[in-house]
Order: structure tokens, then sequence, then C-alpha cells
């Protein structure tokens, strides 16, 4: 990508050149911006677990699947989101510790994801109207009980989203999340070359224009003070993807969060099943 070339095009006003530049230069972003879809291959047999795979809708018309998986004994629900590109199976390692100690597990594929619906673009707005649309299935079907929501990466900051607007949340837990979508753009934008004025700031301006939110609205560094409810921050040190003053930001600007540092990177799946007896205990103490 000649960087420069299409920054001319862009401060080139209404010229037909500027605006031939401008249209190439976008369609360019929302393919380079667009989730990678992996289909969900993975099993409920692999855990030996036993459940539902469903499906409900979401906003715009679109439906997402899931697996529905219930405790023998249930003393709340566990709603389980996964990050950028991946699916409802990144997570389901969590399910068999927290049936176990009495969580009913609902984990889904958001919208551009896995086996759910298509839809113009992914965001993370969008995962967290996802997650809400999970919620309104799980209350329009269960049995009320105390609600957690864990996320991951991109899927931990919307939960913290989704959490931030409602009052029916016991316990949160994100892993991995950034602090503020303008830092992980930047990244991007260093990852891909392109210098930040005057191209990078137009990016910038450009996604939350197509997304319809304003960085700072839903930025986790700001939603993270308004949820009403214990919050769990696990983060791994070696984390190459989000870095680690990512989660301390996090910690250090919000009184109602925790922070847990762990061992590995960015997927925290190896320390999740090693630490999992922490993440339960936090849960628990949400039900006191």
């Amino acid at each position: 990508m000649n960087s420069w070339l299409y920054a001319a095009g862009l401060l080139a006003g209404g010229s037909a050149l500027g605006i031939a530049l401008q249209q190439r230069f976008h369609r360019r972003l929302q393919r380079e911006l667009a989730a990678p879809r992996e289909p969900v291959i993975t099993t409920l047999d692999v855990y030996d677990l036993d459940g539902d795979t469903i499906r409900f809708p979401t906003q715009r018309g679109r439906w997402l699947e899931g697996w529905w998986l219930p405790a023998a004994a249930a003393r709340g629900h566990v709603v389980i989101t996964h990050g950028w590109g991946a699916n409802r199976a990144t997570l389901l390692g969590l399910a068999p510790l927290l049936l176990k100690a009495g969580w009913n597990v609902l984990l889904f594929d958001v919208r551009n994801h896995g086996n759910s619906d298509s839809d113009t673009f992914s965001s993370m707005p969008r995962f967290a109207e996802d997650i809400d649309a999970a919620l309104a299935w799980l209350h329009a079907t269960q049995t009320t009980r105390p609600t957690a929501l864990i996320g991951h990466s991109v899927g931990a900051a919307a939960t913290l989203l989704a959490a931030s607007r409602r009052d029916d949340i016991d316990a949160v837990v994100s892993l991995s999340s950034f602090a503020h979508p303008d830092g992980m753009m930047r990244r991007w934008l260093a990852d891909k070359g392109l210098p930040f004025f005057p191209l990078g700031w137009y990016v910038l301006r450009y996604v939350e224009r197509v997304i319809d939110h304003r960085f700072d609205a839903i930025a986790p560094i700001n939603t993270l003070g308004k949820i009403r409810c214990p919050v769990l921050l696990v983060h791994g040190e070696h984390d190459t993807v989000i870095p680690p003053e990512d989660a301390r930001a996090l910690a250090d600007h919000n009184n109602n969060a925790t922070l847990r540092w762990v061992e590995g990177g960015h997927d925290l799946s190896e320390s999740l099943a090693q630490h999992g007896d922490e993440l339960v205990a936090f849960l628990d103490q949400a039900l006191l």
C-alpha cells in the first residue's frame, strides 16, 4: 500500500482523483479490518459435555448460534464471549469447571464469527449487542438466577461495555481486554506501516463514523467505572497483542476491578486451566 498516495487522495478534497482514491482506500480498509471467520468444528464431546445447540435473534434480523450447557445443580448463569476472529469453542475449556461449580454456561458466536449469521461489519459495539441478545434469550427461556459475563480480548471489551449499561449482571471476568480502541488502532496502524498523521488520524475518524460510536464512549477504561458489580481483570504477563500496560491502566483508573496477572500471552487457555479455581472463587464470592 502506498500510504502517501492515498493520503494525497484523501486530502485532495472533492477532485475526481481524490474521490476515487478515497473510495479505493475505504474498500481496502474494510477488507483489512474484516474479522476472519472460523467455523465451529469442535464438538462438546471433546470435553465429554452434554448440551444443546441453540439459535437466537440479534440486531438487524440476524441469528446467532451457541451452546447451552446446564449444570446439574445450577446456582447461576455464565455467558461467555469469544474474541475477534475466534468462535465459541475457544473458551469451551472453561465449561467443565464452571458446570462443576454449579454455573449454567452459554457460549455463542457473535455475528460474522463461527456459525452465526453474517452482517455488514464487525465491531466491539456489535459484539456488545450480541451479548445483549444472548442475555435476552437467557431471560426468556431460563429461570432467573445470578448472572455473570466472561469475555476474551475484543469480547472482553464488549463484555465491559454491555455490563456498563445493565443492572442485572452480578459479576464480570475480563480476559485480555484493551484499555482504549484508540491505542489498539494505533498499534494496528503501526503494524501496517501507516503514519498516524494525516492518514492514521483519518482512519480512526472513519472507523468511528462506520461503527457509529466515538472511541471515548465505548473505551473499557471509561465503561469499567460504570459497572455496578465486581470485575476481575485477567491479563497475561507476556501478552504481545494487548500490552500489559493496558491492564494496568484499567486497574489504576477503576476501584471496582481486581487485576490478576497470569503466566502466558494473549490466549490464556493454559493459564485459565491452571487458575480456574480462582475464577470460580471470584464468581462464588459474587453470590454472597
